[in-house]
This record gives structure tokens, sequence and C-alpha cells, in this order.
């Protein structure tokens, strides 16, 4: 690894730091809403621990793909064809991270929709049957897929390794400071949650279409959510302002 020194003079691999922190951050909104979801299924006990083990392991996966960045960059190359669309192995990682993420929303879509049927997977209900091992698995299958798109989205914004780690290190702690909070709102506001799936849903199409090489500016996912999620919050505070005067009334 290339000495650290030399880059805290050099004033582009603070503007490369700076920009690939928040580019970071911003790919961690989509695990976090994932995993924030999914703990929020556990018993109240175990949602905790499990955001935590779910984002140390996303640290632990991004950290171990940075020291494989040779092996890594490998993944961007064909390994087959289908009708003359070549693949590769970031295509195929993408493909079946979206394909799970577009089942997993749409099935907890469904169970919102109809919880008489499936109170046992409710979101945010009073019955939470989804075993604390399930959740860590497809945590971790999520987190794989999100830190290759992480990891080669960092390959491709800097070559400095040292850049990489501080930015990776810095987005993953601002994960786990928001877990918490992110996953509480999510489950005081049950409207949040069809949104916050619909995002996944999204994402899982994003994926799906990145994977077989149709580019999706991110810029636009991440515009159309932020006005989505600013449109949910007017909605909430409108409620609770209502919810204000009725008492106030009474």
């Amino acid at each position: 690894m290339e000495s650290i020194v030399p880059l805290l003079s050099d004033p582009t691999a603070w503007v490369a730091l700076v920009t690939l922190i928040v580019m970071e951050v911003v790919l961690g909104i989509d695990n976090l809403i994932f995993i924030s979801i999914l703990t929020n299924k556990l018993p109240e006990n175990q949602r905790e621990k499990a955001r935590r083990i779910g984002i140390g392991l996303a640290l632990v996966m991004r950290l171990g793909l940075l020291g494989t960045v040779a092996w890594i960059v490998q993944l961007t190359e064909p390994v087959f064809e289908v009708f003359g669309q070549p693949f590769s192995w970031k295509d195929i990682i993408l493909i079946v991270g979206g394909l799970f993420l577009v089942w997993k929303a749409t099935k907890e879509i469904h169970h919102n929709v109809d919880p008489i049927d499936h109170k046992e997977d409710m979101v945010g209900g009073k019955v939470a049957i989804t075993s604390f091992s399930s959740a860590i698995v497809q945590i971790l299958l999520l987190d794989l897929v999100f830190s290759v798109d992480s990891i080669i989205t960092a390959v491709g914004m800097t070559p400095h390794v040292p850049i990489m780690v501080v930015a990776v290190v810095f987005a993953v702690t601002v994960m786990l400071l928001a877990a918490t909070p992110l996953a509480n709102f999510i489950e005081r506001n049950p409207t949040v949650v069809m949104l916050a799936l619909a995002f996944l849903l999204m994402i899982g199409t994003t994926l799906i279409a990145e994977g077989m090489s149709f580019h999706v500016p991110k810029g636009y996912v991440y515009a159309a959510m932020a006005f989505s999620a600013l449109v949910e919050v007017l909605n909430i505070v409108s409620r609770n302002s209502k919810r204000k005067k009725s008492s106030t009334l009474h």
C-alpha cells in the first residue's frame, strides 16, 4: 500500500476523498433501508444486535474487497455472452441481487396490503417470526451486492486505496449511527414502510437494469427518492398537526 503522507498534502486527493465519502454515504442508504425494514420484523430485543451485525458485516465485506482490488476490477471483464450481450461477474451479482430485492419488496408490499392472510410476515406487525439467522443471511446477501457495487464505484473514482478505506469506514460509521433512528422512524410511521419498500423495488429494478447493461443515472434515482421522501415528510407533518388540533379541541 502506498504511503498516506503524500496524499495529505495533495488537494486533489482531498477532493477525491470528500467526493467518494458523499458517494459512499448515498450508496449506503440503499443498504440501510433494507437492513432497517428487515430487522424491524425481528423481536424487539434482537433488532439492535441484528443491525450492528449487519452493518459490521458490510464494513468487513467492503474492506475485504478493497484488499483484493485487482480481483474486483476483473469482475467487470465479460465471462460469457447471451445473444451477443456480454455478462461479467459484476453483472451477474447485480442481477441476482436486484431480483432478490424485487422479490423481497414485492412480497412485503403484498403482506402489508393484505396482512390478514400473512400475519406472521407483517413488517412492523405484532407477530414477528423472522428468525435472527434468516435476517442475517438476507442482510449478508444484500451486503455483498451493495459492497461490490460500492467498491467498483470507488475504484472508478480514485486509484488510491487509503482514500477508499477512509471513505468506506466513514460511510459505514454513518450507517451505524443512522440505523436505529431510521428503523424507529419507519416503525412509528406505517406509511413510511410502504415508501421504503417502493424504494427497494426501484433500487432492485435499477440493479437488474445495470446488470443488463442499461445504465440508469443514479442521480435521477436518488432525486426521485429524495422528492418522494420530502412529500412523505410533509404528509407526516400535516397529520401530526391535525392530530394536535383535534386533541386540543377535545
